[in-house]
């Protein structure tokens, strides 16, 4: 049991860091950053997370999964759920991410979170609060979500060739975790025991 906290709190920390790191937004990141502008966002979210876990078992695992995916490609920014246009294929219908599911439960905090505080808070925040909710609400641990994320208009399913495949063999994939931050914990967490 300690050993799984300890993954599943290495890959919490990783997330955060992959996150900084990646996007470079060390000095704009806070825990506070809503607490003015859209003081109820944190708690909007995780009711409308606790209210889809109550209809689907399997949604907290979909979004821990949608937000390591998001990450792992562009940095944390929610481009993971923007929607494929005429001229552009997006992440989402990478072959990847065709499995992705729990869309849903982001575009319904999304419309919570703008009823409240309308162009405020970021997607990429609220999928990074409900990840973080989902694990929390399912018995795991909680942690301080950085927020003051923008969301990213860039989306590309060539991009999602980046995420390692099911067909990695141990190698393959502690490289690419390794060239992300990530460590062999990390892997172990994001990849189940």
């Amino acid at each position: 049991m300690a050993a799984k906290n300890t993954n599943m709190l290495s890959l919490i920390f990783s997330f955060i860091i992959l996150g900084l790191a990646h996007l470079n937004l060390v000095n704009t990141l806070s825990a506070n950053y809503y607490d003015q502008t859209c003081p109820n966002a944190e708690s909007t979210i995780t009711s409308v997370v606790k209210k889809a876990m109550l209809n689907d078992p399997r949604v907290p695992a979909a979004l821990l999964r949608m937000h390591f995916h998001d990450c792992f490609i562009r940095g944390c920014d929610g481009s993971v759920l923007l929607n494929s246009t005429g001229k552009n294929k997006a992440e989402k219908d990478g072959p990847p991410n065709i499995s992705l599911h729990a869309f849903y439960v982001i575009d319904n905090a999304k419309k919570a979170v703008e009823a409240l505080c309308p162009k405020t808070v970021s997607c990429a925040d609220i999928l990074a609060l409900a990840a973080r909710d989902a694990v929390t609400l399912s018995g795991g641990p909680t942690w301080v979500v950085p927020k003051g994320r923008k969301d990213g208009r860039v989306s590309k399913a060539t991009e999602t060739r980046q995420l390692p495949a099911p067909t990695f063999n141990i190698s393959q994939l502690q490289q690419s975790f390794a060239q992300r931050g990530l460590s062999l914990d990390d892997l172990v967490a994001l990849s189940g025991n």
